[in-house]
């Protein structure tokens, strides 16, 4: 593609992470830095197939990097899995003369993005936009650090009322397939223990850690449970530990969508800015079908295909530490 590229298009799929509008103003921002036309795609594949497309300038980005959320919205888009719905969205691509287009998002993202450029071979690169952390090639995805801190603070207001009443809290956080966000809150929280969907702890194992903490006469602890854990969610969880020991009151707190909002952190907000720069200045060098990661705090491009399968996988000797640090 090369220079070749003049007109381009960026949108954000699947669920919104704290950090996009910040990748999305260094995308419109680098654009008119190489003076490239940026088009701005509302509701991610949907308005890519219905042609909710308007032109970005440096103006229309300004004051969005402290923001959460989405300033394009994001909507899941069940007619983008169909051939018919695909060839309507590169329609939209051909009648507004757009070269190349940039998708925020995660594996559902990249795996629509990936199959559109095996069917019409329109060049795309995917920025991982996901607070789950599970995008192979990437050390981080835009999103995590900030759902992690949102984690984190509600864990600690939950630690005074566990510590008042003598209680064991099992509190729930995102993660249906990823634990990231549980093994962070857990180690960044000092939990007693933390249970996700990678590495399954059987109940027995938390109940002689427990046991432990009786003995050492620790009265309340924190367990953090991915929602999902194979184990069963934090409520499941609690009610197995209820019957089988004793010595705790147990309570339950799901923190729910809290995670996914809020103002992204600097972190988020640095990495949304370079993954933004990099995914343009990747365009114009002609990389295309692709994703723009930072791994070893370098800009790297992974095939989508590998970002799509490959599994990310979670160091196990993190998970050891609770039970050592308790």
């Amino acid at each position: 593609m090369g220079n070749t590229v003049k007109r381009i298009a960026v949108f954000c799929s699947g669920g919104d992470a704290p950090g996009m509008n910040a990748a999305i103003r260094a995308v419109v921002r680098i654009g008119n830095y190489h003076d490239l036309h940026v088009y701005g795609i509302y509701n991610g594949y949907d308005g890519l197939i219905k042609g909710d497309i308007t032109r970005l300038e440096k103006g229309d980005v300004a004051n969005i990097i402290h923001k959460g959320g989405t300033v394009l919205k994001t909507a899941r888009c069940a007619e983008f899995m169909t051939k018919e719905g695909r060839q309507k969205a590169y329609n939209t691509l051909m009648a507004n003369d757009i070269d190349a287009i940039i998708a925020i998002g995660g594996n559902g993202t990249f795996t629509g993005a990936s199959i559109f450029y095996s069917e019409h071979k329109f060049p795309v690169i995917g920025i991982p936009g996901t607070i789950d952390n599970d995008i192979f090639g990437t050390d981080y995805t835009i999103g995590f650090d900030t759902a992690v801190n949102t984690a984190i603070d509600s864990v600690d207001k939950i630690r005074d009322t566990a510590d008042s009443h003598n209680r064991l809290f099992f509190i729930e956080v995102m993660g249906r397939d990823s634990g990231y966000i549980a093994l962070y809150t857990g180690l960044g929280s000092g939990a007693s223990g933390i249970m996700i969907p990678e590495s399954t702890i059987d109940v027995d194992v938390l109940v002689k850690e427990l046991e432990k903490m009786v003995i050492k006469k620790k009265l309340f602890g924190l367990v953090i449970v991915a929602e999902g854990n194979e184990n069963g969610n934090a409520q499941e969880i609690a009610d197995l530990i209820a019957k089988r020991f004793s010595d705790y009151e147990t309570k339950v707190a799901v923190i729910g969508h809290l995670q996914r909002g809020g103002s992204p952190t600097a972190m988020d907000r640095v990495l949304a800015t370079r993954m933004g720069h990099g995914a343009v200045e990747g365009l114009l060098a002609g990389q295309k079908n692709v994703m723009c990661g930072i791994h070893n705090n370098e800009v790297v491009f992974v095939p989508l295909k590998d970002a799509i399968k490959k599994i990310k996988p979670i160091d196990d000797s993190l998970l050891s530490l609770p039970a050592k640090l308790s």
